[in-house]
């Protein structure tokens, strides 16, 4: 199996690139929709942090307020850290399911969407590693437009998290959305070429098909010996 890694800032474009993947018949795991499934009301991690962030961080039906949540969290490094450490083992393992899910099913490539992609060390898991890049210039007007947010939410938002030019310099391949729709649907087709290339011998053995293979090659050795075995006991 090809796990490709698809990371990227907030507002660089990435769940438009997600989104391709998927109308090209590439499955996505996207640990965004699992960190909101593990903040449902009465789940394990909403119960933590509801417990950590007191009763304020809640709408009036008891769900969650992501908005506020979100405030709290980007104006204040150690509350971002908290709850960083809160939801990891839940989202870790809702995304080792997902991928298991789709192993099982005998998916050759799939795409782990991650915005925390290399502060969560799950880089070392994924090849190729595609990040989706905007300047800043770009990147702070089209949060600001796409969340009606205040200039200073929008910069606390894009600070929170690793530069977009550093995660640059550690990508095997960058999408540059500073242009336009056309530009990066133009850009996605070259992307996708590389990554839907043949598996390697190692991606394949990875892969189900692989693994059975493997298994099929053991079943038939044990059978096989089992034979040499038993003529040699004569």
């Amino acid at each position: 199996m090809r796990i490709v890694g698809l990371t990227g800032g907030i507002a660089s474009g990435k769940s438009t690139v997600s989104s391709m993947f998927k109308y090209n018949q590439i499955p996505v795991v996207d640990a965004d929709v699992i960190a909101r499934d593990v903040l449902k009301k009465g789940t394990g991690g909403y119960k933590k942090v509801v417990a950590a962030f007191g009763p304020e961080i809640l709408q009036d039906d008891g769900h969650v307020d992501r908005l506020r949540l979100g405030q709290i969290v980007f104006s204040d490094a150690s509350k971002r850290q908290l709850l960083n450490r809160l939801l990891a083992p839940y989202i870790s393992s809702g995304i080792f399911l997902e991928i298991l899910k789709l192993w099982i099913k005998g998916h050759k490539v799939i795409v782990l969407d991650i915005p925390l992609l290399f502060e969560a060390k799950m880089d070392k898991w994924t090849k190729p590693i595609v990040v989706v890049w905007v300047d800043p210039e770009t990147q702070l007007p089209r949060l600001m437009e796409r969340d009606n947010s205040t200039e200073e939410d929008a910069r606390n938002r894009i600070n929170a998290q690793m530069s977009l030019d550093l995660k640059k310099t550690q990508a095997d391949i960058v999408i540059d959305n500073t242009g336009s729709l056309q530009d990066l649907q133009e850009r996605f087709g070259e992307v996708l070429l590389e990554v839907k290339k043949p598996l390697t011998w190692t991606e394949f053995w990875l892969s189900r098909n692989g693994a059975l293979s493997a298994l099929l090659g053991v079943v038939i050795g044990v059978l096989a010996g089992r034979k040499v075995f038993s003529i040699s006991s004569l």
